[in-house]
């Protein structure tokens, strides 16, 4: 069985993103003294799955930032092909979070990153989220794209580890609780 694990990060008022999409407020708090993780986190996932305004973000960064396959979930960009610096690297898929599971686990791919706030969103929906890596950047943006939205039922949480940072982020690990 795949599982699905989130490494991600939010304004103090719960915003991934400006309405834009703008993350300048995210990367102005990057302070490279301070390893928050990631490469810890990365280092047992197989594959990473983002949503398309993730892809969107990074597709044009040279070097291409991932060392590991990558899976863009849109209905837009499936059928369309790989830019041609990313072949190989990359694939596109309209295939339901579920379906991406369920494939991927015949795949034999068992743990994967999952990326972007609307994919989020739909994984949690779904009961496909395993644990989630929350830091929160001490800064209000007021307006944005939230990191989580509407559910149909509540997703209890069972709280791991929490740090604070020198910077003043604040990292909180949690588990699903299944029951």
């Amino acid at each position: 069985m795949t599982t699905a694990h989130i490494f991600i990060a939010t304004s103090l008022d719960g915003f991934i993103a400006r309405p834009d999409g703008d993350i300048g407020w995210l990367l102005a708090r990057d302070d490279p003294s301070e390893d928050h993780g990631y490469n810890d986190f990365i280092a047992d996932k197989q594959m990473i799955v983002m949503g398309r305004g993730s892809y969107e973000k990074v597709q044009g960064f040279d070097p291409w930032p991932y060392d590991r396959p990558v899976l863009v979930m849109s209905q837009d960009l499936a059928g369309t092909p790989v830019p041609e610096a990313l072949q190989g690297k990359l694939r596109f898929s309209n295939r339901a979070p579920r379906d991406v599971m369920q494939d991927l686990a015949v795949q034999g791919v068992e743990r994967i990153y999952l990326d972007g706030g609307r994919l989020v969103q739909a994984f949690l929906r779904e009961g496909l989220v395993t644990d989630l890596v929350l830091t929160t950047v001490p800064v209000l943006i007021g307006a944005g794209r939230p990191l989580f939205g509407a559910l149909t039922a509540d997703v209890d949480l069972q709280l791991v580890e929490s740090r604070a940072f020198p910077s003043g982020l604040v990292q909180s690990k949690y588990r699903i609780v299944t029951t």
